[in-house]
């Protein structure tokens, strides 16, 4: 196992003493993400699947004449400019997704035979694949359901971490649930991207990969509560996080890489996922060493440790014990 081992056993970072500066850079990313919120119109972009709207699918027989540029100014002669197209495969293969906004389906029919019509007089031969429509009444509830969703998840993390461990621990792994949620969300609002349900399910997806994360330091730090009582409780977390940042660089580094991999290479319909994942992923990793523990600390100082003597934590000592150790290896 010591192959695989990228941080020395003897390593001594103090993630503690840091933690101040990774607030801080959480705090300015936020921050940028609300001004590019005043100075963009709309200020966050939502997909159809939140607002209501009309897909096609279009393949153009003559794919060397065709681009985005081009069916952009077909779609502005129907007031549709500002419509969301996108490139699928390669531009040889002649097939674009055009996403656009509409209040209502009444004249769906009509209007793609309009489109229709009006790319192939401007474009050549062209054939609709597919259509999808959203309404809006439909886009509104899958956005209030999608919050509800992460909301309830941050609520259900919340009881299993105060009863996996003791409740002293659960509030720092919530608040920093949250921040890693929100923070994700900020970078892609900073970098204009659209929300819809695939940037939602990457929401949900790093909350379940950010506990995970949290809960081996936690596990950790239960361990070694109940070997080094007399060691002062800051030291004894900052050495637990050292003890698990070897983990937490394979672990972390090996999922970022495959969701750049998404960005890069997965087409633009994943790219958003992906950049989302690889953005929470980072953020994640992070927020489990310096937003987690100064919570923990906070609340130790107030209240006191309990880790050795709750219920909670009696009972699990030695199968946390197994567990972290199995995480590590």
């Amino acid at each position: 196992m010591a192959f695989f081992e990228l941080i020395k056993p003897d390593t001594r970072i103090d993630f503690v003493g840091q933690s101040k500066y990774a607030i801080a850079l959480s705090s300015a990313i936020v921050l940028l993400a609300i001004v590019a919120m005043f100075v963009r119109t709309p200020p966050i972009r939502m997909g159809i699947d939140f607002t209501g709207g009309m897909e096609m699918q279009l393949h153009f027989e003559q794919a060397g004449s065709v681009d985005e540029g081009g069916i952009r100014q077909v779609l502005g002669g129907f007031g549709l400019e500002s419509s969301d197209v996108i490139r699928l495969g390669e531009r040889d293969e002649g097939v674009y997704l055009v996403r656009m906004q509409r209040e209502s389906a009444g004249d769906q029919n009509e209007l793609v035979d309009q489109v229709r019509d009006a790319m192939a007089k401007e474009l050549g031969p062209v054939e609709v694949e597919r259509v999808g429509f959203v309404g809006p009444k439909v886009g509104e509830e899958l956005r209030r359901n999608g919050l509800l969703a992460i909301g309830v998840a941050s609520l259900l993390l919340l009881v299993y971490i105060g009863f996996r461990f003791t409740p002293i621990f659960a509030p720092g792994a919530i608040v920093a649930q949250v921040h890693d949620v929100v923070v994700t969300a900020a970078v892609l609002v900073i970098f204009g991207r659209e929300f819809d349900l695939t940037v939602l399910g990457a929401l949900l997806a790093i909350l379940g990969y950010s506990i995970n994360d949290k809960i081996v330091v936690y596990d950790r730090i239960r361990e070694n509560l109940e070997l080094h009582t007399a060691q002062a409780f800051p030291q004894m977390v900052n050495d637990s996080l050292n003890q698990t940042l070897s983990r937490t660089v394979l672990t972390g580094g090996t999922a970022i890489f495959s969701s750049f991999a998404l960005y890069f290479w997965g087409g633009p319909v994943i790219a958003t996922f992906g950049l989302a994942m690889a953005v929470g992923i980072i953020v994640g990793t992070y927020s489990s060493l310096y937003i987690t523990t100064p919570i923990l600390l906070a609340l130790q100082k107030r209240y006191g440790v309990t880790g050795t003597s709750a219920p909670a934590a009696k009972k699990g000592g030695r199968r946390g014990e197994k567990e972290s150790r199995a995480a590590r290896a």
